[in-house]
């Protein structure tokens, strides 16, 4: 097939610009359920034939495996890519849930090029901040990356808004992701708020309340065993049966309007501002294809009251994370 355009949005001041929707990659390193290399790299290239430019990886990504993959999807490719991924998310190993050292910024940043094969960077996220280390410390080592030619821009990722300007006072920040969704919009709408003073760009993540919002996981027991959403409060047996109610009325607008839920979800989230691009994951053509169909969907001034309105914010049940992995966010 030939190549498709997409819509486009710029990253804050940085000149990168990029589709309007992006591709989360995280799934593809097996996080909700197996699945193959081959099917990965397919599914990034089937991608990049329908517009989608901005890729979306972490070396926290199946502990590297997903830049691996990524690396591979692109090789051939890498002129129409716009190529971010991240750095410092240690999980809560030994107790740490990041780690932003300088000289940690500048190990994993080699050791990420080497894994995708690139010679640079479009976007380097400090994927969760440390508290241990002013993050005028860990951006002025990010800085020393863009001056030696290895990132074109950079990013923060579970930032509030005072880290945001912060950074921003040491060197422009492009971008910052956090999670946004209509199941997810308190923080986000509050960083929307600095991050647009700024002239920054606020990439969502998992945009679709992971998967909850297309309105397929009608019972968290049909997801397999190694997903880990089984894991996740809004999915947990207390939570879902209210967020699944919450998700209904959003099938019901979807209905009327001809199009999915998830569709809906993100034209919605689109329709927030044109510094907004959201990078809905999937393992699966089909689900890309509907992602990328949201861009055809005009929503006027009413029914994106509506929508808000059908979910209103911090109408969600349950913690965004599982309660040891909170401390680690919006920092």
């Amino acid at each position: 097939m030939s190549k498709i355009s997409l819509p486009t949005r710029t990253l804050g001041s940085s000149g990168i610009v990029t589709s309007a929707i992006g591709l989360g990659c995280m799934s593809l390193s097996g996080v909700y359920g197996t699945t193959s290399d081959e099917d990965g790299v397919a599914l990034i290239r089937e991608a990049l034939d329908r517009g989608i430019t901005m890729l979306d990886t972490s070396d926290a990504y199946g502990a590297g495996h997903n830049e691996e993959v990524v690396g591979k999807a692109i090789k051939g490719h890498r002129a129409e890519v716009v190529l971010a991924t991240k750095f410092g998310n240690l999980g809560g190993k030994g107790g740490k849930f990041a780690d932003g050292r300088p000289e940690f910024v500048l190990s994993s940043c080699e050791a990420s090029l080497k894994r995708l094969g690139v010679d640079v960077i479009d976007l380097y996220y400090q994927h969760r901040i440390d508290p241990t280390v002013p993050i005028e410390d860990t951006v002025g080592a990010m800085a020393k990356l863009v001056a030696q030619g290895k990132v074109r821009a950079l990013g923060l990722s579970e930032a509030s808004p005072a880290t945001v300007r912060r950074a921003q006072a040491v060197y422009k920040i492009a971008a910052v992701q956090n999670e946004f969704s209509l199941l997810y919009r308190s923080e986000a709408e509050e960083t929307l708020h600095t991050t647009r003073q700024l002239n920054i760009a606020l990439v969502a993540y998992s945009p679709l309340g992971r998967g909850l919002l297309t309105g397929a996981v009608e019972d968290p027991k049909m997801l397999s065993e190694t997903d880990t959403r089984r894991r996740h409060p809004r999915f947990a047996p207390e939570n879902v049966d209210r967020n699944l109610a919450l998700v209904r009325r959003i099938q019901d607008i979807a209905r009327d309007k001809q199009c999915t839920p998830g569709q809906l979800a993100l034209a919605w989230l689109l329709a927030q501002g044109g510094d907004i691009v959201p990078i809905p994951g999937t393992k699966h053509k089909e689900r890309l294809i509907e992602n990328i169909g949201a861009l055809q969907i005009a929503l006027t001034g009413d029914e994106l009251k509506q929508i808000a309105t059908a979910i209103p914010a911090g109408a969600t049940a349950g913690l965004r994370y599982p309660e040891a992995q909170m401390k680690s966010l919006y920092l």
